[in-house]
């Protein structure tokens, strides 16, 4: 619990520093709310066309083309998909330090579109594929050789490095568009995330029906060329909007400010903490609250007989601000909430790699019509795109009325649903894979990929949950001028994610000399992988429960918001009450 109330501070998107494309005081009638961030969000479909029209069917061309082994193929998709979102954390540190949002959106979504570009080139030209094969039998297929695969590695870590730097910014810039200190763009924000991830969800969406039936039955190089395309015109939207926007001027490297911090407090460790904290230094012209949290780092900030010269207190190196000191312990309770989100993509990375593989290996024909295994992903993500519209419209509402919270469910609580759901979600595909597995080999029968369905719905409704939950709380947790690092920092749990994915299945294949994952599944034990995933799932949360119970949420600044119980009650009216507001008075609410 923590009491929300107007502390004065000042807000980046509530004070003077937003400005329009010609480095002017924005006029607010003019630029920003849905209209600018509509266009942003232009700018996130398009990347999501790109990323999952390849990642969801390339372990199906590494596998079938290529001729990999099934446990490197799936490794070298989590491989990409972990760099591109650990990149994230690269362009979200140039976004807050040097380029700002605008530019690193456009800057890298150029180089997203040279990315995908070779990509089709890769898939394309004959020469970069090894002979076709008529048995996936050991001894009649020969593996792509080193040369033929570096056109192709090329090819996907550019599109890793231009993707990530998307990612990075694209939330952040649209939340940019919304005064937090004005009620209307306020309540619009908080829809904000939930129509952000809409929009990633469409995207995939079509990536997985679309552009995955186009590269089993037209060709690779014809769904990678809509891909580029697609990217192309996601930059084109974004910078025919520029006159539309609301920007935010970069602030410095973060990352300094953090460092800076760090090596003050330590420097000043043995020093006596001060007997009110109105003696640390900008105490008083703080524009965050001061907290008890950490309070080791507070000692950055103690004022000395050395630091108490005023040539010397304005000087970083020597001491921090109680603002500076503040921002660091954000980041730093940020960590713990981090760490036990990492497994969920651990989880959700099997939907990209061994959930397509199972289908390959059922029956799915409706009809006359094959059915491409990698389209079995549509069910993940009608799963997201019906549970992001369900949490708006249904489950947010609802939970308003309950708790009398504005937000509904609080961020974590949201991510607490979505663990909850991804350790379902392996247990239904834990046991789908043994009965798939035993009709297999004892009845020499495949059962309908129909049967995938459930393990796709489960977490793609965790996704719902855990995506919008995560994004809210690393955005609106962070110090405003962190943003888009602190969405880098959530873009790495994912990474992560994906990382201990390969490591995983790497220990796992050691461990029990591969005789769980193999090319051929009937030949190994994926059910007792999954099982393994659910048991991990299941401590993972319990230790997330400690976390998200001793946390305590950034204050917020709700200056001019209504504060009676009818006007917060009815938060979600498609109109605000016309009642004359007085923004300077302070109001608290619990959170």
């Amino acid at each position: 619990m923590v009491l929300v109330a107007n502390h004065n501070e000042k807000d980046g998107s509530a004070n003077g520093t937003l400005v329009d494309f010609r480095g002017n005081p924005v006029d607010k009638s003019r630029t920003g709310g849905w209209l600018g961030a509509g266009l942003i969000l232009g700018s996130e479909l398009s990347e999501r066309i790109c990323v999952m029209g390849l990642s969801m069917n390339l372990v199906t061309y590494l596998v079938g083309d290529l001729h990999l082994p099934s446990s490197d193929s799936a490794n070298i998709v989590t491989n990409f998909m972990g760099t591109l979102n650990l990149l994230a954390l690269l362009g979200g540190f140039l976004a807050d330090a040097k380029l700002g949002r605008y530019a690193t959106i456009a800057i890298f979504g150029s180089i997203a579109a040279v990315g995908v570009t070779l990509l089709t080139l890769a898939t394309s030209i004959p020469s970069m594929k090894p002979p076709v094969c008529d048995s996936r039998s050991k001894g009649h297929c020969i593996e792509a050789s080193g040369q033929q695969l570096a056109l192709l590695f090329a090819a996907l870590y550019t599109i890793a490095l231009g993707c990530g730097g998307i990612k990075s910014s694209v939330s952040g810039f649209g939340s940019d568009q919304f005064d937090s200190s004005n009620p209307k763009e306020n309540k619009a924000m908080i829809y904000f995330f939930n129509r952000f991830y809409f929009c990633i969800s469409l995207g995939s969406l079509f990536a997985v029906t679309v552009l995955v039936y186009i590269q089993d039955n037209v060709g690779r190089g014809w769904g990678y060329g809509i891909s580029a395309g697609a990217m192309v015109i996601g930059v084109a939207v974004l910078l025919g909007g520029t006159s539309l926007y609301r920007f935010k001027k970069p602030e410095g490297s973060p990352l300094t400010i953090i460092w800076r911090v760090l090596i003050l407090a330590w420097r000043k460790r043995k020093l006596s903490y001060p007997s009110d904290p109105g003696f640390l230094n900008e105490y008083h012209n703080a524009k965050v609250p001061h907290t008890k949290m950490l309070r080791c780092f507070d000692k950055a900030a103690i004022l000395d007989e050395y630091t108490a010269a005023n040539e010397n207190r304005n000087n970083p190196w020597i001491v921090s601000t109680v603002t500076q000191v503040e921002e660091v312990k954000m980041v730093l309770k940020l960590i713990p909430i981090w760490s036990t989100c990492i497994l969920f993509w651990t989880v959700y990375s099997q939907m990209n790699t061994f959930s397509i593989e199972q289908a390959t290996f059922m029956n799915r024909e409706v009809g006359k019509f094959g059915i491409p295994a990698g389209s079995f992903s549509v069910f993940l993500f009608i799963s997201i795109l019906l549970f992001t519209s369900i949490n708006e419209r249904v489950t947010v509402p609802i939970a308003r009325k309950i708790t009398g919270n504005r937000q509904g469910l609080t961020s974590l609580q949201r991510v607490g649903i979505g663990l909850i759901l991804s350790i379902a979600g392996m247990i239904a595909a834990a046991i789908v894979e043994k009965q798939r597995r035993e009709n297999a080999v004892k009845h020499s029968y495949s059962i309908r990929a129909f049967w995938l369905i459930p393990q796709f719905f489960i977490v793609g409704a965790g996704e719902a949950f855990a995506y919008v939950g995560q994004l809210e709380f690393f955005i609106r947790e962070a110090p405003e001028g962190m943003k888009s690092m602190s969405t880098g920092l959530f873009l790495t749990t994912l990474s992560m994610g994906f990382f201990i994915s390969s490591l995983l299945v790497s220990l796992v294949h050691k461990v029990t000399n591969a005789s769980w994952l193999k090319s051929n599944l009937n030949n190994g034990r994926l059910d007792y992988f999954y099982w393994m995933l659910a048991v991990l799932g299941i401590i993972n949360y319990l230790v997330f429960l400690v976390f998200s119970m001793r946390h305590q949420y950034k204050v917020q600044n709700l200056s001019g918001l209504e504060d009676s119980e009818e006007e917060l009650k009815n938060w979600t009216d498609t109109t605000i009450a016309n009642t004359k507001k007085n923004p300077d008075a302070a109001e608290k609410e619990e959170v």
